[in-house]
């Protein structure tokens, strides 16, 4: 077994227009001060980190790499979930959905997917040269309009989801698979991959592509109301990123998992800070430890009521306490000892 690596923290919820915010070496600053050793980086920030130029320039992502050794930080992954989404966007979410992509191509859905699919093919390039082994992302969604099906339930509509989705995603992943990196899709609702049936369904029509792998948030699968920690059991040896999020569930008269199209702060189901929630990370880092998980435990900030600035405090602090340093031996082996006839 190994020691799963941490903690880290993914940057989108933190970068802003003001200091030290705005800057690479503004956030490298303030994530290793509270005590943070590698961070997640998005895609879509240039001026944070330029994936295009890091798939040009090894002096690039070797400066990218000093500024953040500075302070005593490498990258734990790069991220694309923005572009992942536009990758495969149903007609109805267009609108909903343009404005991630830049003006040029607003308003043209094929150019915005050429686009979205280029960008994160830079974004292999990229995480090669900077010694990665894991990529973040979304899968889009071609079928999620018809999650819940009325009229009832068409197989022919989804075979042809998930065989567009497949036919969209396939070269990319042979292009990580040349650069030795995995796609780690973020199981998420409003993604066609949003839980393990999904997954599954999707893996086969990409004949089991090596490089086609899950990014592990359990709060997404509280919401659901699955069972995360079984989920770990069934898909171990596909999970090769962890967000560290957390969630909580009640159930009430007035609405359930769908949310009633209300704020975060009034749905049943809402994102908390870590520890805060009901997700059992003490079981979750059992889990991954036990199935040698060996990737980083990445804090993915997000909460309906606690400020920002605490949150990543108290998480670096929350990931610390539940990393389990792993023994180089047995508790028994004292009992082992040698045999005297």
């Amino acid at each position: 077994m190994r020691t799963i690596k941490g903690p880290g923290i993914f940057l989108s919820q933190f970068i802003g227009g003001d200091a030290p915010f705005n800057t690479l070496d503004g956030l490298a600053g303030w994530a290793a001060e509270k005590g943070y050793k590698a961070l997640q980086i998005p895609c879509n920030h240039k001026a944070i980190f330029d994936v295009e130029r890091a798939a040009e320039s090894q002096a690039y992502c070797d400066e990218i790499r000093g500024t953040l050794a500075a302070h005593g930080l490498v990258i734990s992954e790069l991220s694309t979930h923005l572009e992942g989404q536009l990758v495969a966007v149903h007609p109805a979410y267009d609108e909903a959905f343009d404005n991630f992509a830049p003006p040029a191509v607003r308003g043209n859905p094929a150019a915005r997917q050429a686009w979205a699919t280029d960008i994160i093919k830079k974004a292999a390039v990229a995480s090669a040269r900077l010694g990665l082994t894991a990529h973040a992302t979304f899968s889009g969604s071609l079928a999620w309009p018809f999650m819940y099906p009325w009229p009832p339930h068409n197989e022919a509509r989804f075979e042809a989801a998930f065989g567009e989705l497949a036919r969209r995603w396939r070269p990319i992943l042979d292009l990580f698979d040349e650069q030795g990196v995995n796609v780690c899709f973020e199981l998420h609702p409003g993604e066609d991959l949003h839980d393990g049936v999904t997954f599954e369904r999707f893996l086969a029509l990409v004949d089991n592509h090596p490089r086609c792998n899950i990014l592990f948030d359990p709060s997404h699968l509280l919401l659901q109301q699955m069972d995360y920690l079984a989920f770990i059991d069934h898909y171990h040896t596909r999970i090769k990123a962890f967000h560290v999020k957390d969630a909580e569930y009640r159930p009430n008269g007035r609405s359930g998992v769908y949310g009633g199209y209300q704020s975060w702060i009034n749905r049943a189901g809402r994102f908390r800070s870590p520890g805060d929630g009901q997700v059992d990370f003490k079981g979750i880092f059992s889990k991954l430890t036990q199935y040698d998980y060996d990737g980083w435990a990445v804090l993915e900030w997000e909460c309906c009521m606690k400020d920002g600035d605490t949150g990543a405090r108290e998480g670096r602090e929350f990931i610390s306490r539940h990393i389990i340093p792993v023994s180089a031996r047995a508790f028994d082996d004292f009992a082992a000892g040698e045999r005297h006839d």
